[in-house]
């Protein structure tokens, strides 16, 4: 299973969104920003290596805790030399040998969005509780559609308990996916500074739970893909 995590807007937290599905859900967490990575460096070959060709995927896949990332390089003569059209042979590479890969999608409509969400069985969408961020959120949802990307769930992060109950029943009808709350805490950013999970750092935070919801919402649209795919 390969998810992407998109939401069109930056800044709204999909790096800890990633970073945390990938704790939850045993995956291989792969930087999908060519130019401006937000997950943490490796320490040896990185995306742009292998999508120029210079190294082999599961070289370039390091371990920070107990996560596994394949990071994305930092430099823009690394972004200008990977193919970004080898992106999907990568992550089946990954998923057939590692099992569920979660791709940290680039902000915005970028021209090579396309390939993550097309590559991707599924999406989660991750958006603030602001009308800017929801319409950049619904652009991506309308792209992911057109691609045949279904959307698993729609995060909505930095947003206390009153926004996702005001804003909740809009979102699920507009964008056809249950929605799940991550209040903005402290515990949540701290943990995303050392580029660890949070459920390792702050077991006891709220936005372990609603992490938990989300990746287990992943694995129900799985199983019902798994299903469609054995009766057809």
């Amino acid at each position: 299973m390969i998810v992407a995590v998109s939401g069109g807007k930056g800044g709204v937290g999909k790096s800890t969104v990633s970073l945390n599905l990938g704790r939850e859900l045993d995956a291989v967490v792969v930087e999908g920003d060519l130019t401006t990575a937000d997950l943490p460096r490796g320490h040896g070959p990185d995306l742009h290596d292998v999508l120029a060709g210079r190294a082999d995927p599961l070289e370039a896949i390091d371990r920070h805790q107990a996560v596994r990332v394949l990071p994305a390089g930092r430099t823009l003569a690394g972004a200008r030399a990977a193919d970004v059209t080898a992106l999907p042979r990568v992550l089946e590479r990954i998923e057939r040998e590692c099992g569920r890969v979660v791709v940290d999608c680039p902000a915005g409509l970028a021209r090579d969005v396309g390939h993550q969400l097309e590559s991707a069985q599924l999406t989660v969408l991750v958006s603030t509780p602001t009308e800017s961020a929801l319409a950049d959120a619904l652009r991506t949802r309308r792209l992911a559609l057109d691609l045949e990307t279904p959307v698993a769930a729609v995060v909505l992060n930095r947003a206390d308990a009153a926004a996702v109950e005001r804003l909740a029943d809009r979102v699920e009808r507009t964008f056809g996916a249950p929605v799940i709350g991550i209040e903005e805490r402290a515990a949540v950013a701290d943990a995303q500074r050392r580029w660890r999970a949070v459920r390792d750092v702050y077991p006891n935070c709220a936005a372990v739970d609603a992490i938990r919801t989300v990746a287990r919402r992943i694995e129900r649209c799985e199983k019902r893909l798994s299903d469609r795919i054995g009766v057809i």
